[in-house]
């Protein structure tokens, strides 16, 4: 969770993960101010809500898509993906993308750039 990084402002580094059923994610604030919180899960995840400044462990019991943000920087396109073994929830993180993008105001094909990389 930084506040600029290589994709520039307002970032998740990296902002696509591919897992395996069981794995964890540590998040961890570089920068102050941050958060993670899912913005979609697959059926039957769990979801998670991290609180500001402080390095949260998520761990992954479910196949397919989650996408996460930063809620303070939402508007700037702080989001991220992590695919879960296979994307059993594709066409759900697809529509989610176009729900979050349009609130965007800035970076507004970050979020659309990370699904790309769902396969």
């Amino acid at each position: 969770m930084l506040n600029s990084g290589k994709a520039g402002p307002m970032v998740f580094e990296p902002d696509y993960v591919k897992l395996e059923v069981g794995d964890s994610v540590v998040f961890k604030p570089a920068d102050l101010s941050h958060n993670s919180a899912s913005s979609l899960v697959p059926t039957g995840a769990k979801p998670w809500v991290g609180v500001a400044d402080k390095p949260l462990t998520v761990k992954f019991d479910k196949e397919g898509v989650y996408i996460y943000k930063c809620d303070p920087h939402l508007v700037m396109a702080m989001v991220g993906v992590i695919q879960v073994g296979r994307p059993v929830n594709k066409d759900a993180a697809i529509a989610e993308e176009a729900k979050l993008a349009a609130s965007f105001v800035m970076n507004k094909d970050r979020l659309k750039k990370a699904l790309a990389s769902v396969k």
